[in-house]
């Protein structure tokens, strides 16, 4: 039997890693230029946890969680999303004793099973950051500029940030009834998902990307006419801050996202032109999140990004990413004490800190050295008997095909010397 990765997972080969280490240096870099520490959870959790904190109604919690029963009868559940175990570790370990706000970053293996395409997974990875303890819209319009600037970082360009307030629970109530009144004149036009929605979550009805129900949603009252006097006030001055800071944005008023702790601002960046399924950041506040998992009251505010699907973009913008490094050296041999003269020259060098990759097997110099450039070898040591027996080496330069011999005791010196 052969067997093959489940569906709606990938193996990252060799040849893909250059995207990935390049993306978690830039997430490190950013964090480090606006003060986030990394902070990693396990990867699974309490159910009660992604219950509670995304929504018992959401299709998260109802299709997608990837949930079993231990042997003690406990129920876990695989990360279904990123910020929920951040909040739970921020209350867990008293961080909220640390001056706030907390700035945190995290990245991560995430678990949904949903129907696999282009750039979603069954299991995929996250980044995200999270900043917790503070209202100020000033930190919202900071986090939307990390989120901007990251982009920006790794060479993805023609971006389109969209942003909305969804309100508060004081104020989005009446939006909500407002929303389910408009709805129901047109429940016999709405999709199957979405005549469930209209009774257990109205607000998701505004996300839904089939067209009869778009339509609908196109003439649907909008969130930012039924904010209270607070989320008005916090909203326009977030706008304002965006200004500032140059950033251009479009008020999108179907805008909500998809999880229900989300309050206030929700934004999104887009490829222009790329549509609603193909968003590769998103975030917003989630001010009642810590009190829902029994903490104080914590206003708090993050983003994430799934990393395949900036891959995929950087891909599509024929963004060029850093190679990884080529082995330094290969080290090939002629005879069987040459052989073993190579074993311990290879070991001495890699303690020297210097790459080395060591022919095996009795293949001919030719394809010894052929196996060398195939690897990207920038030198390769030729060790032969007579070699041995005067205690020198063969230093080949495989870019220019030039040779030189020189004492074994020299070449960590040598080679450190054409690498810095």
């Amino acid at each position: 039997m052969l067997y093959r990765a489940p569906r709606g997972t990938s193996d990252i080969l060799p040849k893909e890693q250059a995207y990935w280490r390049y993306i978690e240096q830039k997430v490190a870099e950013i964090a480090r230029l606006y003060g986030y520490e990394r902070l990693d959870a396990p990867v699974f959790e309490d159910t009660g946890l992604f219950a509670r904190s995304v929504g018992e109604d959401t299709d998260i919690v109802t299709k997608e969680m990837y949930t079993f029963e231990d042997r003690s009868g406990s129920s876990l559940t695989l990360r279904p999303e990123g910020t929920a175990p951040v909040c739970r570790a921020y209350l867990e370990h008293g961080l909220y004793n640390l001056p706030q706000p907390v700035r945190l970053y995290y990245i991560a293996s995430i678990f949904r099973y949903e129907r696999p395409q282009a750039g979603r997974y069954r299991q995929h990875y996250q980044f995200g950051y999270e900043a917790i303890g503070d209202d100020d819209p000033a930190l919202d319009a900071e986090i939307i500029d990390m989120a901007w600037q990251f982009l920006l970082s790794v060479k993805l360009r023609s971006l389109s940030l969209q942003l909305n307030s969804i309100g508060c629970q004081k104020c989005r109530p009446k939006y909500v009834a407002a929303l389910k009144a408009h709805y129901a004149k047109h429940a016999n036009d709405l999709c199957p998902e979405c005549k469930t929605r209209l009774g257990r979550n109205p607000l998701r009805l505004l996300d839904c990307k089939k067209p009869s129900c778009r339509q609908i949603a196109n003439s649907a009252p909008k969130s930012i006419d039924y904010l209270c006097h607070e989320c008005d006030e916090h909203f326009n001055r977030l706008k304002g801050y965006l200004k500032i800071l140059s950033l251009p944005y479009a008020v999108n008023h179907h805008l909500v996202r998809g999880l229900d702790y989300y309050t206030r601002t929700v934004f999104e960046i887009q490829p222009e032109g790329g549509g609603t399924q193909s968003t590769i950041v998103g975030g917003g506040r989630y001010d009642d999140l810590i009190g829902e998992l029994g903490g104080k009251p914590t206003p708090a505010i993050g983003f994430a990004a799934g990393i395949e699907r900036i891959i995929l973009n950087l891909k599509k913008q024929n963004v060029a990413v850093p190679p990884l490094p080529k082995p330094q050296v290969f080290i090939a041999y002629l005879g069987e004490e040459a052989k073993e003269g190579a074993l311990k020259l290879a070991s001495s060098l890699r303690q020297t800190g210097i790459g080395v990759t060591k022919a095996l097997g009795s293949k001919s110099l030719k394809a010894q050295l052929r196996q060398a450039n195939s690897l990207g070898a920038a030198y390769a040591v030729i060790i032969g008997e007579q070699e041995l027996k005067a205690g020198t080496v063969i230093l080949r330069d495989m870019s220019s095909a030039e040779q030189e011999t020189i004492p074994a005791r020299e070449l960590a010196g040598r080679l450190a010397s054409l690498h810095s």
